[in-house]
Protein backbone atom coordinates (compact mmCIF):
# COMPACT_ATOMS: atom_id res chain seq x y z
CA UNK A 1 0.00 0.00 0.00
CA UNK A 2 1.10 3.65 -0.72
CA UNK A 3 1.84 6.06 2.11
CA UNK A 4 -0.28 8.11 3.49
CA UNK A 5 -0.07 12.32 3.70
CA UNK A 6 0.43 13.07 0.63
CA UNK A 7 -1.85 12.87 -2.30
CA UNK A 8 -0.71 10.30 -4.46
CA UNK A 9 -1.31 9.35 -8.13
CA UNK A 10 0.10 6.57 -9.55
CA UNK A 11 0.37 5.84 -14.06
CA UNK A 12 1.36 2.52 -15.63
CA UNK A 13 2.13 2.29 -18.84
CA UNK A 14 1.76 -1.58 -19.79
CA UNK A 15 2.15 -3.27 -23.44
CA UNK A 16 -0.57 -4.83 -24.37
CA UNK A 17 1.47 -7.92 -26.50
CA UNK A 18 -1.71 -9.69 -27.86
CA UNK A 19 -2.28 -6.66 -29.86
CA UNK A 20 0.83 -5.88 -31.23
CA UNK A 21 3.92 -4.25 -30.05
CA UNK A 22 3.11 -0.52 -29.67
CA UNK A 23 -0.10 -0.97 -28.26
CA UNK A 24 -0.80 0.25 -24.47
CA UNK A 25 -2.79 0.42 -21.44
CA UNK A 26 -2.43 3.39 -19.78
CA UNK A 27 -4.00 3.17 -16.70
CA UNK A 28 -4.06 5.36 -12.85
CA UNK A 29 -3.35 2.32 -10.41
CA UNK A 30 -3.48 4.65 -7.09
CA UNK A 31 -5.44 8.25 -6.80
CA UNK A 32 -6.23 9.92 -3.91
CA UNK A 33 -10.15 9.88 -4.98
CA UNK A 34 -12.20 6.51 -5.70
CA UNK A 35 -13.37 7.24 -8.99
CA UNK A 36 -9.67 8.42 -9.80
CA UNK A 37 -9.04 5.01 -11.02
CA UNK A 38 -9.25 4.45 -14.71
CA UNK A 39 -8.03 3.14 -17.89
CA UNK A 40 -7.18 3.77 -21.70
CA UNK A 41 -5.30 1.95 -24.18
CA UNK A 42 -3.67 3.84 -27.08
CA UNK A 43 -0.79 3.29 -29.77
CA UNK A 44 2.29 4.75 -29.58
CA UNK A 45 2.48 6.95 -32.02
CA UNK A 46 5.48 6.94 -35.17
CA UNK A 47 5.81 10.62 -34.26
CA UNK A 48 6.66 10.51 -30.77
CA UNK A 49 9.23 7.53 -32.15
CA UNK A 50 10.92 10.15 -34.88
CA UNK A 51 11.08 12.51 -32.19
CA UNK A 52 13.00 10.91 -29.72
CA UNK A 53 15.18 9.52 -32.65
CA UNK A 54 15.51 13.19 -33.28
CA UNK A 55 16.73 13.74 -29.32
CA UNK A 56 19.71 11.16 -29.31
CA UNK A 57 20.84 12.22 -32.62
CA UNK A 58 20.69 15.96 -31.25
CA UNK A 59 22.16 14.90 -27.54
CA UNK A 60 23.61 11.51 -27.40
CA UNK A 61 24.24 10.21 -30.96
CA UNK A 62 22.05 7.85 -30.79
CA UNK A 63 19.81 6.01 -32.91
CA UNK A 64 17.17 4.00 -31.08
CA UNK A 65 13.62 4.33 -31.45
CA UNK A 66 11.92 1.89 -29.48
CA UNK A 67 9.69 0.78 -32.61
CA UNK A 68 9.97 0.89 -36.34
CA UNK A 69 9.04 3.89 -38.00
CA UNK A 70 6.16 3.12 -40.77
CA UNK A 71 6.67 7.12 -42.17
CA UNK A 72 9.22 9.60 -41.70
CA UNK A 73 7.47 13.05 -41.68
CA UNK A 74 10.40 15.83 -41.68
CA UNK A 75 11.09 16.78 -38.38
CA UNK A 76 10.26 20.45 -38.70
CA UNK A 77 6.78 19.65 -39.46
CA UNK A 78 6.77 18.32 -35.94
CA UNK A 79 8.37 20.82 -34.26
CA UNK A 80 6.36 23.44 -32.14
CA UNK A 81 6.42 27.23 -33.63
CA UNK A 82 8.07 29.42 -31.07
CA UNK A 83 9.94 32.39 -31.84
CA UNK A 84 12.64 32.03 -29.48
CA UNK A 85 15.20 29.79 -28.89
CA UNK A 86 16.87 26.85 -31.58
CA UNK A 87 16.28 23.50 -32.97
CA UNK A 88 17.52 22.45 -29.67
CA UNK A 89 14.89 23.91 -27.75
CA UNK A 90 12.14 23.55 -30.16
CA UNK A 91 12.69 19.99 -30.14
CA UNK A 92 12.57 19.64 -26.34
CA UNK A 93 9.84 21.30 -25.90
CA UNK A 94 7.83 19.19 -28.60
CA UNK A 95 8.86 15.95 -27.58
CA UNK A 96 7.72 17.19 -24.07
CA UNK A 97 4.71 18.17 -25.43
CA UNK A 98 4.16 14.86 -27.40
CA UNK A 99 4.83 13.07 -24.13
CA UNK A 100 2.47 14.67 -22.18
CA UNK A 101 -0.41 14.61 -24.50
CA UNK A 102 0.25 10.86 -25.03
CA UNK A 103 -0.25 9.63 -21.14
CA UNK A 104 -2.32 12.53 -20.38
CA UNK A 105 -5.56 12.35 -22.17
CA UNK A 106 -9.32 11.51 -21.91
CA UNK A 107 -9.92 9.84 -18.00
CA UNK A 108 -5.91 9.81 -17.32
CA UNK A 109 -6.35 13.88 -17.93
CA UNK A 110 -9.54 13.91 -15.99
CA UNK A 111 -8.18 12.15 -13.32
CA UNK A 112 -4.59 13.91 -12.86
CA UNK A 113 -6.57 16.78 -12.79
CA UNK A 114 -9.07 16.21 -10.13
CA UNK A 115 -5.73 14.77 -7.97
CA UNK A 116 -4.12 17.83 -8.42
CA UNK A 117 -7.24 19.76 -7.43
CA UNK A 118 -7.72 17.29 -3.91
CA UNK A 119 -3.92 18.40 -3.72
CA UNK A 120 -4.00 22.01 -3.77
CA UNK A 121 -6.98 21.89 -1.61
CA UNK A 122 -5.11 20.48 1.26
CA UNK A 123 -2.61 22.76 0.93
CA UNK A 124 0.42 19.98 -0.21
CA UNK A 125 1.46 18.90 -3.17
CA UNK A 126 0.29 15.69 -5.61
CA UNK A 127 3.42 13.36 -5.75
CA UNK A 128 3.05 11.59 -9.15
CA UNK A 129 4.45 8.28 -10.05
CA UNK A 130 4.82 6.75 -13.36
CA UNK A 131 6.23 3.42 -13.43
CA UNK A 132 6.87 2.21 -17.78
CA UNK A 133 6.78 -1.30 -17.93
CA UNK A 134 8.10 -2.04 -21.41
CA UNK A 135 11.77 -1.90 -21.21
CA UNK A 136 11.44 0.07 -24.64
CA UNK A 137 10.66 3.04 -23.17
CA UNK A 138 12.59 3.53 -20.03
CA UNK A 139 15.42 5.42 -21.64
CA UNK A 140 12.48 7.79 -22.96
CA UNK A 141 13.07 11.43 -20.95
CA UNK A 142 9.58 11.69 -19.30
CA UNK A 143 11.03 13.99 -16.95
CA UNK A 144 10.81 16.58 -19.62
CA UNK A 145 6.86 16.10 -20.25
CA UNK A 146 5.32 19.55 -19.95
CA UNK A 147 1.43 20.21 -20.69
CA UNK A 148 1.69 23.26 -23.42
CA UNK A 149 4.34 25.87 -24.63
CA UNK A 150 6.03 27.76 -22.20
CA UNK A 151 4.38 25.64 -19.17
CA UNK A 152 6.87 24.07 -16.47
CA UNK A 153 8.02 20.55 -16.97
CA UNK A 154 6.45 18.22 -14.93
CA UNK A 155 9.71 16.94 -12.79
CA UNK A 156 10.34 20.71 -12.26
CA UNK A 157 7.79 21.23 -10.19
CA UNK A 158 7.09 21.54 -6.77
CA UNK A 159 3.15 21.75 -6.47
CA UNK A 160 3.26 17.96 -8.50
CA UNK A 161 6.88 15.86 -7.39
CA UNK A 162 7.59 13.62 -9.83
CA UNK A 163 9.60 10.31 -10.07
CA UNK A 164 9.73 6.72 -11.77
CA UNK A 165 8.52 3.18 -10.10
CA UNK A 166 7.89 -0.10 -10.50
CA UNK A 167 5.27 -2.32 -8.51
CA UNK A 168 7.72 -5.85 -9.04
CA UNK A 169 9.39 -4.90 -5.49
CA UNK A 170 9.96 -6.51 -2.16
CA UNK A 171 7.75 -4.88 0.57
CA UNK A 172 9.47 -1.75 2.25
CA UNK A 173 10.49 -3.06 6.07
CA UNK A 174 10.12 -0.65 8.81
CA UNK A 175 12.27 2.51 8.25
CA UNK A 176 14.45 3.11 10.83
CA UNK A 177 13.73 7.37 11.54
CA UNK A 178 16.32 10.12 11.08
CA UNK A 179 16.95 13.11 12.41
CA UNK A 180 20.90 13.89 10.95
CA UNK A 181 21.82 13.25 7.63
CA UNK A 182 24.69 11.09 6.99
CA UNK A 183 26.47 10.10 3.94
CA UNK A 184 28.59 7.58 2.64
CA UNK A 185 30.73 9.02 -0.50
CA UNK A 186 31.90 6.44 -2.25
CA UNK A 187 35.06 7.37 -5.40
CA UNK A 188 35.18 4.51 -7.34
CA UNK A 189 37.59 4.20 -10.34
CA UNK A 190 37.26 7.32 -12.42
CA UNK A 191 37.54 5.68 -15.84
CA UNK A 192 36.32 2.92 -18.13
CA UNK A 193 38.86 0.29 -16.97
CA UNK A 194 39.52 -0.88 -20.55
CA UNK A 195 40.78 2.93 -21.94
CA UNK A 196 38.23 2.96 -24.56
CA UNK A 197 34.57 4.15 -24.60
CA UNK A 198 32.62 2.42 -23.24
CA UNK A 199 28.62 0.51 -24.14
CA UNK A 200 26.58 2.94 -25.88
CA UNK A 201 29.24 5.61 -26.81
CA UNK A 202 30.12 5.89 -22.56
CA UNK A 203 32.85 8.69 -23.25
CA UNK A 204 34.13 9.28 -19.87
CA UNK A 205 36.73 11.32 -18.79
CA UNK A 206 38.87 11.12 -15.38
CA UNK A 207 36.27 12.49 -12.87
CA UNK A 208 37.29 15.16 -10.38
CA UNK A 209 36.31 13.23 -7.33
CA UNK A 210 38.01 14.57 -4.98
CA UNK A 211 36.37 18.01 -5.46
CA UNK A 212 33.16 16.16 -5.75
CA UNK A 213 33.83 15.02 -2.11
CA UNK A 214 34.99 18.50 -0.69
CA UNK A 215 32.15 20.19 -2.34
CA UNK A 216 30.08 17.83 -0.88
CA UNK A 217 31.37 17.86 2.19
CA UNK A 218 31.58 21.17 2.69
CA UNK A 219 27.75 22.16 2.10
CA UNK A 220 27.03 19.52 4.86
CA UNK A 221 29.36 21.68 7.44
CA UNK A 222 27.47 24.58 6.76
CA UNK A 223 24.37 22.63 8.09
CA UNK A 224 26.29 21.30 11.23
CA UNK A 225 24.60 21.63 14.98
CA UNK A 226 26.95 23.21 17.41
CA UNK A 227 25.46 24.31 20.43
CA UNK A 228 23.84 22.40 22.90
CA UNK A 229 20.54 22.26 23.43
CA UNK A 230 19.09 23.89 20.28
CA UNK A 231 17.16 22.41 17.64
CA UNK A 232 17.74 24.88 14.87
CA UNK A 233 21.31 23.54 13.49
CA UNK A 234 20.67 20.05 11.63
CA UNK A 235 23.31 17.23 11.89
CA UNK A 236 25.34 16.27 9.43
CA UNK A 237 28.30 13.89 8.61
CA UNK A 238 29.91 12.61 5.47
CA UNK A 239 32.32 9.84 5.35
CA UNK A 240 34.52 9.11 2.02
CA UNK A 241 35.84 5.75 0.84
CA UNK A 242 38.33 6.09 -1.82
CA UNK A 243 38.24 2.89 -4.10
CA UNK A 244 37.29 0.45 -1.23
CA UNK A 245 37.37 -3.25 -2.33
CA UNK A 246 33.66 -4.59 -2.18
CA UNK A 247 34.32 -5.98 1.66
CA UNK A 248 35.77 -2.47 2.59
CA UNK A 249 32.23 -0.84 1.62
CA UNK A 250 30.09 -3.89 3.13
CA UNK A 251 32.39 -3.28 6.03
CA UNK A 252 31.44 0.59 6.29
CA UNK A 253 27.26 0.61 5.86
CA UNK A 254 27.20 -2.35 8.07
CA UNK A 255 29.39 -0.62 11.35
CA UNK A 256 27.80 2.98 11.05
CA UNK A 257 24.57 4.50 10.26
CA UNK A 258 24.14 6.05 6.76
CA UNK A 259 21.04 7.04 5.58
CA UNK A 260 22.78 8.20 2.02
CA UNK A 261 25.04 6.44 -0.01
CA UNK A 262 26.68 8.65 -2.87
CA UNK A 263 28.44 6.86 -5.69
CA UNK A 264 30.84 8.45 -8.03
CA UNK A 265 32.69 6.90 -10.52
CA UNK A 266 32.64 4.74 -13.83
CA UNK A 267 29.70 1.99 -13.95
CA UNK A 268 28.39 0.22 -17.18
CA UNK A 269 25.02 -1.49 -17.81
CA UNK A 270 24.57 -4.96 -17.03
CA UNK A 271 21.72 -7.90 -16.49
CA UNK A 272 21.86 -8.03 -12.67
CA UNK A 273 21.92 -4.14 -12.51
CA UNK A 274 25.18 -2.95 -13.90
CA UNK A 275 28.55 -2.81 -12.71
CA UNK A 276 29.74 -0.26 -10.12
CA UNK A 277 33.69 -0.49 -10.71
CA UNK A 278 34.99 0.51 -7.27
CA UNK A 279 38.46 -0.42 -8.36
CA UNK A 280 40.42 -1.43 -11.29
CA UNK A 281 39.00 -4.70 -11.90
CA UNK A 282 37.10 -5.10 -8.91
CA UNK A 283 33.34 -4.34 -10.29
CA UNK A 284 30.29 -4.44 -7.79
CA UNK A 285 26.98 -5.41 -9.66
CA UNK A 286 23.62 -4.21 -8.40
CA UNK A 287 22.19 -7.26 -7.13
CA UNK A 288 24.89 -7.56 -4.59
CA UNK A 289 24.78 -3.99 -3.92
CA UNK A 290 21.18 -4.14 -3.15
CA UNK A 291 20.85 -7.12 -0.51
CA UNK A 292 23.56 -4.28 1.82
CA UNK A 293 21.89 -1.23 0.98
CA UNK A 294 18.55 -2.85 2.49
CA UNK A 295 19.54 -4.60 5.46
CA UNK A 296 21.43 -1.33 6.16
CA UNK A 297 18.46 1.08 6.13
CA UNK A 298 19.95 2.84 3.26
CA UNK A 299 17.12 5.17 2.38
CA UNK A 300 18.61 7.09 -0.51
CA UNK A 301 21.35 6.05 -3.48
CA UNK A 302 22.53 8.62 -5.57
CA UNK A 303 25.09 7.89 -8.68
CA UNK A 304 26.63 9.58 -10.48
CA UNK A 305 28.01 7.21 -12.81
CA UNK A 306 26.70 6.53 -16.81
CA UNK A 307 23.89 4.81 -17.62
CA UNK A 308 22.41 4.34 -13.82
CA UNK A 309 19.04 4.57 -15.10
CA UNK A 310 19.44 3.08 -18.79
CA UNK A 311 18.84 -0.92 -19.43
CA UNK A 312 20.89 -3.28 -20.60
CA UNK A 313 20.95 -4.66 -24.13
CA UNK A 314 21.11 -8.10 -25.68
CA UNK A 315 21.56 -8.78 -29.53
CA UNK A 316 18.56 -10.27 -31.56
CA UNK A 317 18.98 -11.98 -34.07
CA UNK A 318 15.36 -11.59 -34.62
CA UNK A 319 15.09 -7.55 -34.81
CA UNK A 320 17.39 -5.77 -37.76
CA UNK A 321 17.98 -2.25 -37.88
CA UNK A 322 17.89 0.03 -40.92
CA UNK A 323 21.03 -1.45 -43.22
CA UNK A 324 20.26 -4.89 -42.30
CA UNK A 325 22.25 -5.14 -38.71
CA UNK A 326 21.84 -7.31 -36.10
CA UNK A 327 19.50 -4.73 -33.39
CA UNK A 328 19.60 -5.02 -29.94
CA UNK A 329 16.53 -5.42 -27.21
CA UNK A 330 16.46 -4.14 -23.90
CA UNK A 331 16.32 -6.47 -21.01
CA UNK A 332 13.47 -5.71 -18.71
CA UNK A 333 13.83 -4.91 -15.23
CA UNK A 334 17.56 -4.50 -15.38
CA UNK A 335 18.87 -1.26 -15.02
CA UNK A 336 20.40 -0.32 -11.37
CA UNK A 337 17.79 1.79 -10.51
CA UNK A 338 14.78 -0.38 -11.06
CA UNK A 339 17.53 -3.66 -9.20
CA UNK A 340 18.07 -1.16 -6.26
CA UNK A 341 14.06 -0.62 -5.82
CA UNK A 342 13.00 -4.28 -6.45
CA UNK A 343 15.07 -5.43 -3.57
CA UNK A 344 13.59 -2.94 -1.18
CA UNK A 345 15.90 0.06 -1.58
CA UNK A 346 13.43 3.24 -0.76
CA UNK A 347 14.87 5.82 -3.03
CA UNK A 348 17.41 5.40 -6.09
CA UNK A 349 18.34 8.77 -8.02
CA UNK A 350 20.95 7.42 -11.66
CA UNK A 351 22.03 9.20 -14.48
CA UNK A 352 19.79 8.80 -17.71
CA UNK A 353 22.53 9.87 -20.06
CA UNK A 354 27.13 10.61 -18.75
CA UNK A 355 27.08 14.06 -16.94
CA UNK A 356 29.91 16.23 -17.03
CA UNK A 357 31.88 16.80 -13.66
CA UNK A 358 30.72 20.47 -13.31
CA UNK A 359 26.87 19.65 -13.85
CA UNK A 360 27.03 17.04 -11.14
CA UNK A 361 28.89 19.36 -8.73
CA UNK A 362 26.41 21.44 -9.10
CA UNK A 363 23.66 19.58 -9.03
CA UNK A 364 24.92 17.97 -5.65
CA UNK A 365 25.54 20.84 -3.91
CA UNK A 366 21.62 22.11 -4.15
CA UNK A 367 20.78 18.38 -3.47
CA UNK A 368 22.62 18.20 -0.85
CA UNK A 369 21.33 21.26 0.88
CA UNK A 370 17.56 20.78 0.00
CA UNK A 371 17.89 17.05 1.94
CA UNK A 372 19.93 18.89 4.95
CA UNK A 373 17.11 21.04 5.02
CA UNK A 374 14.80 17.64 5.76
CA UNK A 375 12.77 18.68 2.13
CA UNK A 376 11.29 15.16 1.08
CA UNK A 377 14.08 13.34 -1.80
CA UNK A 378 11.71 14.28 -4.82
CA UNK A 379 10.93 17.36 -3.80
CA UNK A 380 14.70 17.82 -2.93
CA UNK A 381 16.10 16.45 -6.57
CA UNK A 382 13.07 18.95 -8.40
CA UNK A 383 14.97 21.91 -6.40
CA UNK A 384 18.76 20.67 -7.62
CA UNK A 385 17.05 19.91 -11.15
CA UNK A 386 15.61 23.74 -11.41
CA UNK A 387 19.58 24.49 -10.33
CA UNK A 388 20.58 22.96 -13.74
CA UNK A 389 18.05 24.65 -15.56
CA UNK A 390 19.42 27.79 -14.39
CA UNK A 391 22.38 27.32 -15.04
CA UNK A 392 22.44 25.28 -18.39
CA UNK A 393 19.63 26.88 -19.89
CA UNK A 394 16.74 24.85 -21.12
CA UNK A 395 18.31 24.32 -24.63
CA UNK A 396 20.54 21.58 -22.76
CA UNK A 397 19.66 17.95 -21.70
CA UNK A 398 21.84 18.36 -18.52
CA UNK A 399 18.91 19.41 -16.43
CA UNK A 400 16.74 16.27 -18.11
CA UNK A 401 20.00 13.48 -17.29
CA UNK A 402 18.98 12.85 -13.32
CA UNK A 403 16.01 10.34 -13.10
CA UNK A 404 14.67 9.81 -9.52
CA UNK A 405 13.10 6.45 -8.38
CA UNK A 406 10.89 5.99 -5.65
CA UNK A 407 9.39 2.45 -4.37
CA UNK A 408 5.87 2.84 -4.44
CA UNK A 409 5.34 2.90 -0.35
CA UNK A 410 7.73 5.21 0.55
CA UNK A 411 6.34 8.43 1.46
CA UNK A 412 9.61 10.28 0.51
CA UNK A 413 11.01 11.46 4.00
CA UNK A 414 14.55 11.08 4.36
CA UNK A 415 15.09 13.01 7.60
CA UNK A 416 12.17 13.15 10.10
CA UNK A 417 10.56 16.44 9.67
CA UNK A 418 10.87 19.02 13.03
CA UNK A 419 7.64 19.17 14.92
CA UNK A 420 5.97 22.85 14.81
CA UNK A 421 4.99 24.01 17.75
CA UNK A 422 2.22 24.27 20.06
CA UNK A 423 1.22 27.60 18.48
CA UNK A 424 1.44 26.04 14.90
CA UNK A 425 3.74 28.86 13.33
CA UNK A 426 7.14 26.70 13.31
CA UNK A 427 9.69 24.60 14.94
CA UNK A 428 10.41 24.80 18.74
CA UNK A 429 13.20 26.83 19.85
CA UNK A 430 14.48 23.57 21.98
CA UNK A 431 13.93 19.73 21.95
CA UNK A 432 11.90 18.59 24.17
CA UNK A 433 14.63 15.98 25.68
CA UNK A 434 18.60 16.55 25.24
CA UNK A 435 20.48 13.23 25.66
CA UNK A 436 24.27 13.33 26.40
CA UNK A 437 27.39 11.73 27.63
CA UNK A 438 28.89 13.36 30.98
CA UNK A 439 32.84 12.85 32.58
CA UNK A 440 32.74 12.05 35.86
CA UNK A 441 36.04 13.29 36.29
CA UNK A 442 35.75 16.51 34.84
CA UNK A 443 32.04 16.79 34.14
CA UNK A 444 32.74 17.94 30.95
CA UNK A 445 28.99 17.33 28.60
CA UNK A 446 29.10 15.75 24.70
CA UNK A 447 25.74 15.78 23.28
CA UNK A 448 23.81 13.14 21.61
CA UNK A 449 23.02 15.38 18.18
CA UNK A 450 20.49 13.86 16.01
CA UNK A 451 19.67 10.76 17.70
CA UNK A 452 23.37 8.87 16.93
CA UNK A 453 26.93 9.92 18.53
CA UNK A 454 29.90 7.53 16.97
CA UNK A 455 32.49 7.10 19.55
CA UNK A 456 36.58 6.14 18.86
CA UNK A 457 40.06 6.98 18.80
CA UNK A 458 40.06 8.08 15.22
CA UNK A 459 39.20 12.06 15.19
CA UNK A 460 35.84 11.42 12.56
CA UNK A 461 33.79 10.42 15.67
CA UNK A 462 31.72 12.51 17.78
CA UNK A 463 33.40 11.66 20.88
CA UNK A 464 36.73 11.52 20.51
CA UNK A 465 38.49 8.80 23.16
CA UNK A 466 42.23 10.06 24.44
CA UNK A 467 44.88 7.76 22.88
CA UNK A 468 46.70 6.64 26.11
CA UNK A 469 43.49 5.13 27.32
CA UNK A 470 44.00 1.00 27.21
CA UNK A 471 42.13 -0.90 25.26
CA UNK A 472 39.94 1.53 23.09
CA UNK A 473 39.48 1.32 19.27
CA UNK A 474 39.48 3.71 16.47
CA UNK A 475 35.77 2.74 15.55
CA UNK A 476 34.87 1.60 19.45
CA UNK A 477 30.89 2.09 19.53
CA UNK A 478 28.22 4.00 18.88
CA UNK A 479 24.93 5.25 20.35
CA UNK A 480 21.59 5.22 18.70
CA UNK A 481 18.18 6.77 19.16
CA UNK A 482 15.22 4.87 18.08
CA UNK A 483 11.53 6.31 18.62
CA UNK A 484 8.88 4.67 20.03
CA UNK A 485 5.77 3.54 17.96
CA UNK A 486 3.87 6.56 18.32
CA UNK A 487 7.31 8.79 17.21
CA UNK A 488 7.40 10.70 21.18
CA UNK A 489 10.32 11.99 21.88
CA UNK A 490 9.57 12.14 24.98
CA UNK A 491 9.90 7.79 24.82
CA UNK A 492 12.56 7.45 22.98
CA UNK A 493 15.24 4.93 23.49
CA UNK A 494 18.88 4.99 23.30
CA UNK A 495 21.03 1.73 22.60
CA UNK A 496 24.84 1.44 22.47
CA UNK A 497 26.22 -0.70 20.09
CA UNK A 498 29.73 -1.96 20.60
CA UNK A 499 32.22 -2.57 17.41
CA UNK A 500 35.77 -2.74 19.30
CA UNK A 501 38.31 -4.78 20.06
CA UNK A 502 38.08 -5.30 24.05
CA UNK A 503 34.96 -4.62 24.39
CA UNK A 504 32.56 -1.78 26.70
CA UNK A 505 31.82 -1.60 30.54
CA UNK A 506 28.16 -1.13 31.60
CA UNK A 507 27.52 -0.80 35.18
CA UNK A 508 24.20 -2.83 36.03
CA UNK A 509 22.96 -4.19 39.64
CA UNK A 510 25.27 -6.69 40.02
CA UNK A 511 28.58 -4.60 38.57
CA UNK A 512 30.63 -4.16 35.55
CA UNK A 513 29.41 -5.98 32.68
CA UNK A 514 31.23 -6.71 29.40
CA UNK A 515 29.81 -5.22 25.98
CA UNK A 516 31.24 -6.69 22.91
CA UNK A 517 29.62 -6.91 19.52
CA UNK A 518 26.58 -6.78 21.07
CA UNK A 519 23.58 -4.08 21.49
CA UNK A 520 22.17 -3.24 24.70
CA UNK A 521 19.70 -0.40 25.77
CA UNK A 522 21.22 2.65 27.89
CA UNK A 523 19.32 4.33 31.01
CA UNK A 524 19.23 7.11 32.38
CA UNK A 525 22.44 7.15 35.31
CA UNK A 526 23.56 4.46 33.59
CA UNK A 527 28.08 4.42 33.82
CA UNK A 528 29.90 3.52 30.40
CA UNK A 529 33.66 2.51 30.26
CA UNK A 530 35.21 2.48 26.99
CA UNK A 531 37.87 -0.39 26.89
CA UNK A 532 38.90 -1.12 30.09
CA UNK A 533 37.57 -0.78 33.26
CA UNK A 534 40.64 1.05 34.50
CA UNK A 535 39.10 4.39 32.46
CA UNK A 536 37.26 6.92 32.75
CA UNK A 537 33.83 6.54 33.06
CA UNK A 538 31.01 8.66 31.71
CA UNK A 539 27.34 8.77 32.72
CA UNK A 540 24.50 8.42 30.58
CA UNK A 541 22.03 11.54 30.77
CA UNK A 542 18.73 12.59 29.75
CA UNK A 543 17.38 16.17 30.04
CA UNK A 544 15.43 18.56 30.01
CA UNK A 545 16.25 21.78 28.33
CA UNK A 546 16.27 24.27 31.31
CA UNK A 547 18.18 21.57 33.28
CA UNK A 548 21.21 20.96 30.86
CA UNK A 549 24.20 20.65 32.88
CA UNK A 550 27.22 23.84 31.94
CA UNK A 551 29.74 22.69 28.59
Amino acid sequence: MPPTGTPYLSIAVTPLQATGAAHFAIHVTQAPYPGGLTLRDCIWQNSLSQLWQSWQEMFSNRQMPPYPMETVTPVDALLEPVQLGGLSTRLMQTLGIHLWQWIFDGPILGSFSHSRGIAMGQGKPLRLQLEIRDPNLVAIPWEIMQEAPGMQAISLSQQVLFSRTTSDVNALPPLRMDYALRILLVLGQASDPNGTTGLLNDTLQTLKLEQEAEVLAQVLRNFGNSDIGTARGIPAQVDVLVQPSPAELIQSLEKRIYNVLFYAGHGKPGPDGGLLFLRPDTPLNGTELAQVLTRCQVKLAVFNACWGAQPDYYKDSHSTEPGGMQGTQPIPRSSLAEVLIHHGVPAVLGMRDPIADEEAIHFIQVLAQSLAQRLPIDQAVALARQHLLTLYRFNQQTWTLPVLYMHPEFDGELLKPLETSETGFGPPDIPSQVACLRSLKDGRVWQIRGGLMRIGRSADNDLVLKEDESGVSREHAMIICRDNLGGEADCATYFLKDFSRFGTWIMNNIGWQRVHHQEVSLLPGMQIKFGSTQNDALEFKVFNPSDLPPL
